[in-house]
């Protein structure tokens, strides 16, 4: 049995975040897929929060941990990665910060543009989750997809500026979570920064198949939406 057991959802670049770290870090790892098997009483024993990722490992005092920032935190001061997660206060300061700015402003208006378009539910007390009609709902999502702009140039122009990472010359935890991030962008024909796309092929070239094996899966799915929205289109014409 592997020393950290992953419980995931391939379609998501949350879990993509995690799946892309352990890869890259080279920890023994499990992977598993709970797709459909989340709100087993089982899986809520341990995740009440009924989150993914996943951690379960045995140094946690609860026996398992979510949150995908956590996680990769949590594994990088266990083991010592440093070159994910500097020791350095001020350097370890705005790696932390460029990641609770992506959970607190750039995923939520992410997360509105282009879960309808992905088919994941809305969260609770939002216009796509409401019984406002087509018209409104299709609103709320462009609104969603202008704002993200905003915090992607913030990503730009000051989390990263003129260097290659958020974490200098390599890539960092919070390098991952943002790029796991704007894969998702892709259904939704975003028109991407010319900076984001460069720095989203800097971020696979230095990672290979430990980023390009987990966002195959998220990929993957991005394309059987965009298919199954073509056909559909093609059926109505």
């Amino acid at each position: 049995m592997a020393e950290n057991t992953l419980s995931i959802l391939k379609p998501s670049v949350n879990n993509l975040s995690a799946r892309i770290f352990v890869r890259a870090a080279g920890l023994d790892f499990d992977e598993l897929d709970v797709w459909g098997k989340k709100t087993t009483p089982e899986f809520l024993a341990k995740d009440p929060a009924d989150l993914t990722p996943l951690l379960e490992e045995a140094g946690l005092p609860l026996g398992s941990l979510w949150e995908s920032c956590a996680i990769m935190q949590y594994l990088c001061n266990k083991h010592g990665l440093t070159q994910f997660y500097p020791e350095d206060p001020a350097e370890r300061a705005m790696i932390d910060s460029a990641m609770f700015y992506l959970i607190g402003t750039l995923y939520p208006v992410l997360a509105r543009a282009t879960y309808p378009t992905l088919g994941f539910p809305q969260y609770a007390g939002e216009v796509g989750s409401s019984e406002a009609d087509d018209e409104l709902k299709a609103r709320a999502q462009q609104d969603a997809t202008a704002a993200v702009a905003g915090p992607i140039d913030v990503y730009g122009k000051f989390f990263i500026g003129d260097k290659q990472f958020i974490g200098g010359d390599s890539p960092s935890i919070a390098d991952i979570r943002l790029a796991a991030s704007l894969e998702f962008l892709r259904s939704i024909d975003y028109d991407f920064p010319v900076w984001t796309t460069d720095y989203l092929e800097r971020m696979e070239s230095a990672l290979g198949d430990a980023y390009s094996e987990p966002a195959a899966d998220v990929r993957g799915y991005i394309d059987y939406v965009r298919s199954q929205q073509a056909g559909a289109v093609t059926a109505e014409t």
